[in-house]
C-alpha cells in the first residue's frame, strides 16, 4: 500500500494537522496526512469561530504566508466583528462565526485540490524510529509508512478521557476513540510528559429558544475578511448571535452538583486554561459576581444547534440541564448534546527547538495541543511551522524561524520553547512587545514575501501585496509633502476642537493631530480627489491612516526591535556546556543545558536566567 518513502508524515487531521499538510505539499514534499477520521478533517472541537483578540492576527499571518485558515474562514462565516476597535490599530482584531460544517467540507475540498498530498484513514500507534531519527509511522493494523520527517497533531487524543460529572469514558471528543499507544513509546524514548485539560459547553436546540428575551449581538455593519487575498469575498448578510445571562438561581443549581463534579472531587488533577474557565470555575473564582455572560452562537446558516459560548462544564448532565433552564431565554431548553471536560496528554515544549523538531529525535516535530497550547489558531500556526520546517529539512535547506518582532507566531513559539506551559497556553496581545508592529492589518507586509520565498504564497498574492504596500506608501508620502492653506483646512479643524493654523502647514502634521481622522482630511479637496484619482480602496485608506496615526510609536518599536536583533546575532554554539562557567547561577544552568537556546536573546528570556547570568555568557562569548 505504501511502497514508498514520504517525505513528510502528518499525523492528525486537525487544525495543526491540516496546515502542516498543506504546507508541506505546497512547498514540493511527498506528503502523507493520517488521521483517524477523514470526514472530520479540521473539525471545529468547541466552538463555531475563528479569530480574536491576538488569535484574529494569527490567521492574518497564516494567510499572508499562504496557508489556508484565513481563505476557508472567509469563504465559510455567518458573522464577522472587528473586536477593540475603540483602542489603537495594535489590539484590533478579527473575529468571525463560521459554519461549523461547511468549514470542514471546505478544508477537505482544499486539501484534496492540493498536489502532492495524500490521505489515508487509521490510528498512528507507533514510531518508527533509527539511529535516533525518525523513519516513519505505525498504523493500529501493524502496517508500517516510512517518512523521511513526521509531524505529530494528536490534539486532545493522547490517551484522552472524557468526564461528565462522576461519568467518565476515553475518547479524543465526543463520538471518537482516544489514542493510544504513542505516549507510552515517546516516554520510553526520554521524552516528559504531562496531563492537560480542557472543556467544552452544552449544544442546544435553537427552535427550543426565546431570543426575545435575550440581547441580539449582530456583526459589524461593514464587515472585512480574514484574506488578503482576492480568493474571497466580504459577507453580504450575517446571522446575529445572542447574549443572556446567568443569575443566582442558575448558580446554586449549579452548586448542587459540585459535589459530583469532576473539578471539585479530584478526579480531575490536570490543568485547564486559565481564560477559558468552565461555569463551575467561575462561579468559585468569582464568587462576589451573581451572573456571567452566556453567548448563544449559531452552528451555521441553516442549522438550529447553537452553542452556548460562557458555559463550558463538566458538571453531571441533570445538572446542567435543570440550571440552563433556569437561564432567561432557556426555560424550554432541548439538548444535543451536555457539556464535557477531557483531560489529554501533553510533552512540556522545551523539549522541542525553534522549528518545533524534537531535540531527542531528529526528524520529530510536534504541533498542536500536543505542545500544551489552547485554541484552533494557535495549533494552525505551529501546524503550518512544522510542515514548513520538515519539508525544508528533507529538502536540506535552512530553517524557518519567525523572530518575536516578526509575527505572533514567533511569539507564541518562543514562549513555548523558552518558557515552556503547565497550563494550557493562549495567545493574548499582551505577551507580545511588539504589538505595534505585528498588527492585523500589515502581516502581508510582514510575512508575505517570506512566504513567496517559501513557495507558499503565489505570485500573484506576492503581486497584489506589493501594489498595496506601494499605494498606501505613495499616499503616506503625499501627506508628507503636500501643504494645506488655512482656509481649507481650518473649517476641519473648529469643528473637531483642534486649534486652528494661522499658515500653511503639511497637511502629515495636521492629520497626526488625535482629533483629526481620515474623513476629516477627506474635506480638503486636493485628498479626495487624490484618492479618486488613484482609486484607492478601505484597505489601502486605512493602512495609510495608521502609518501616520502612529508613525511614532512605529519608529519607537523598530528601535527597540534592533536592539533585540543585535542580542539575536550572538549565538550559542550547539550543545554548550554550561556547567564550565562557574560565575553563572546554578539555576541558570540547569536552565541553560535543559532548553539550549541558540542565541543571547533567547537565554534571556528563560526565567530563573537573570541579567547578571547574560552578562557571564556575552563575556564568555567575547561581547
Amino acid at each position: 500500500m505504501f511502497a514508498s518513502e514520504y517525505d513528510v508524515i502528518v499525523v492528525g487531521g486537525g487544525h495543526a494537522g491540516s496546515e502542516a499538510a498543506a504546507a508541506a505539499a505546497n512547498m514540493g514534499a511527498s506528503t502523507l496526512l493520517v488521521t483517524m477520521n477523514l470526514q472530520n478533517i479540521a473539525q471545529m472541537s468547541c466552538n463555531p469561530a475563528m479569530g480574536g483578540i491576538a488569535k484574529g492576527q494569527i490567521i492574518r499571518e497564516i494567510d499572508a504566508l499562504g496557508g489556508y485558515s484565513g481563505i476557508v474562514t472567509d469563504k465559510t462565516a455567518i458573522q464577522f466583528k472587528m473586536l477593540n476597535k475603540s483602542k489603537g490599530p495594535a489590539m484590533w482584531s478579527p473575529r468571525a462565526q463560521s459554519d461549523r460544517m461547511r468549514f470542514a467540507e471546505e478544508w477537505r475540498l482544499m486539501l484534496e485540490a492540493t498536489p502532492n498530498l495524500d490521505f489515508y484513514q487509521e490510528m498512528i500507534s507507533g514510531l518508527l524510529i533509527e539511529n535516533n531519527s525518525i523513519a516513519g509511522v505505525k498504523t493500529s493494523l501493524g502496517i508500517e509508512i516510512k517518512g523521511k520527517t513526521v509531524v505529530l497533531t494528536n490534539g486532545t487524543f493522547l490517551n484522552g478521557l472524557i468526564h461528565i460529572g462522576d461519568k467518565q469514558f476515553g475518547g479524543g471528543r465526543a463520538g471518537e476513540s482516544a489514542s493510544k499507544g504513542i505516549t507510552e513509546e515517546l516516554v520510553e524514548l526520554g521524552f516528559e510528559s504531562g496531563r492537560m485539560k480542557t472543556g467544552t459547553p452544552p449544544r442546544v436546540d435553537g427552535r427550543s429558544l426565546d431570543f426575545s428575551k435575550m440581547i441580539i449581538q449582530p456583526g459589524d455593519e461593514h464587515p472585512e475578511k480574514f484574506s488578503y487575498s482576492d480568493e474571497t469575498q466580504v459577507l453580504k448578510e450575517q446571522r446575529p448571535c445572542h447574549m443572556s445571562y446567568t443569575s443566582p438561581l442558575v448558580h446554586d443549581l449549579l452548586k448542587e452538583g459540585f459535589d459530583r463534579s469532576p473539578m471539585f472531587n479530584g478526579r480531575i488533577k490536570s490543568l485547564g486554561p486559565r481564560y477559558c474557565p468552565s461555569i463551575e470555575d467561575k462561579i468559585n473564582r468569582f464568587a462576589d459576581k451573581d451572573r456571567h455572560q452566556l453567548f448563544v452562537e449559531p452552528e451555521g446558516w441553516n442549522t438550529c444547534e447553537y452553542y452556548i459560548n460562557g458555559f463550558s462544564t463538566s458538571l453531571p448532565e441533570d445538572v446542567q440541564f435543570k440550571a440552563l433552564r433556569s437561564v432567561v431565554g432557556f426555560e424550554n431548553v432541548k439538548f444535543f448534546r451536555p457539556g464535557y471536560a477531557i483531560e489529554y496528554d501533553y510533552f512540556p515544549p522545551t523539549q522541542l527547538t525553534h522549528t518545533l523538531e524534537t531535540k531527542l529525535v531528529s526528524g520529530l516535530f510536534f504541533a498542536g495541543q500536543i505542545n500544551g497550547t489552547t485554541g484552533y489558531e494557535e495549533a494552525a500556526s505551529q501546524g503550518m511551522m512544522a510542515g514548513i520546517n520538515a519539508a525544508l529539512k528533507v529538502q536540506e535547506k535552512e530553517a524557518f524561524i519567525l523572530n518575536r518582532d516578526e509575527a505572533y507566531i514567533g511569539v507564541l513559539i518562543d514562549d513555548l520553547i523558552t518558557k515552556g506551559t503547565e497550563e494550557p497556553y493562549r495567545m493574548f496581545t499582551s505577551r507580545a512587545e511588539y504589538r505595534t508592529l505585528l498588527r492585523q492589518d500589515n502581516a502581508d507586509f510582514r510575512l508575505t514575501p517570506k512566504g513567496y520565498d517559501l513557495g507558499i504564497a503565489s505570485e500573484k498574492r506576492m503581486k497584489r501585496m506589493e501594489e498595496k504596500q506601494t499605494k498606501s506608501q505613495n499616499f503616506v508620502n503625499f501627506f508628507k509633502e503636500t501643504s494645506v492653506k488655512p482656509d481649507e483646512i481650518n473649517d476641519v479643524l473648529e469643528a473637531k476642537g483642534s486649534t486652528k493654523v494661522k499658515q500653511q502647514d503639511k497637511m502629515f502634521k495636521l492629520f497626526a493631530r488625535p482629533q483629526i481622522d481620515l474623513n476629516d482630511m477627506r474635506k480638503v479637496a486636493s485628498v479626495e480627489k487624490y484618492i479618486q484619482d488613484h482609486n484607492l480602496d478601505n484597505e489601502i485608506l486605512e493602512q495609510t491612516e495608521i502609518q501616520v496615526k502612529y508613525a511614532g510609536y512605529i519608529a519607537k518599536e523598530k528601535v527597540n526591535a534592533d536592539k533585540l536583533h543585535r542580542l539575536e546575532h550572538v549565538k550559542i554554539p550547539a550543545n554548550f556546556d554550561y556547567t564550565k562557567l562557574k560565575s553563572l547561577s546554578t539555576e541558570a544552568k540547569i536552565k541553560l543545558a535543559e532548553i539550549q537556546p541558540r542565541t543571547i536573546s533567547q537565554a534571556s528570556r528563560i526565567s530563573g536566567v537573570s541579567p547578571s547570568d547574560i552578562s557571564v555568557l556575552l563575556v564568555f562569548l567575547g561581547r
